[in-house]
C-alpha cells in the first residue's frame, strides 16, 4: 500500500561553489527546521578541474532544478553573488520562481 505524501516546498541551493559546505548545511537545515524538500548542491567529486562543456552541461542541468522547484534559495556569505549565479537568479527570476536568501555578513 502506497502511503500519500504531504506536499512540501520545493527548494533549489545556488551559490559559488566556495560555500559547498555552508550550503550543505543550509539544506539540512531547510529540511528538518522548515520541512521543505531540498535539491542541493552534488559534492565535486572527481579528482580533476572540469572541462568548459562539463561547467556548461552543469551550468544547464542546474536551470533543469530550477524548473522543478518552487523556490531557489541564495547562498551568498558577504553579499557575493558570481555571474553563475546572478545567471540562476535571472532565470529563476523569468520563471516566477520565489526566491529566498541566505546573506550573512
Amino acid at each position: 500500500m502506497v502511503q500519500d505524501v504531504k506536499k512540501r516546498k520545493v527548494v533549489v541551493i545556488c551559490g559559488s561553489y566556495r560555500f559547498e559546505r555552508l550550503m550543505h548545511e543550509i539544506a539540512q537545515r531547510l529540511e528538518l527546521e522548515k520541512g521543505y524538500a531540498v535539491i542541493g548542491v552534488l559534492p565535486h567529486v572527481l579528482n580533476r578541474d572540469l572541462t568548459e562543456e562539463e561547467k556548461e552541461l552543469l551550468g544547464e542541468i542546474h536551470l533543469c532544478k530550477i524548473d522543478l522547484a518552487d523556490s531557489v534559495y541564495i547562498v551568498n556569505p558577504d553579499g557575493y553573488i558570481g555571474d553563475s549565479v546572478r545567471r540562476e537568479m535571472e532565470y529563476a527570476r523569468e520563471k516566477g520562481k520565489e526566491i529566498l536568501c541566505f546573506c550573512e555578513k
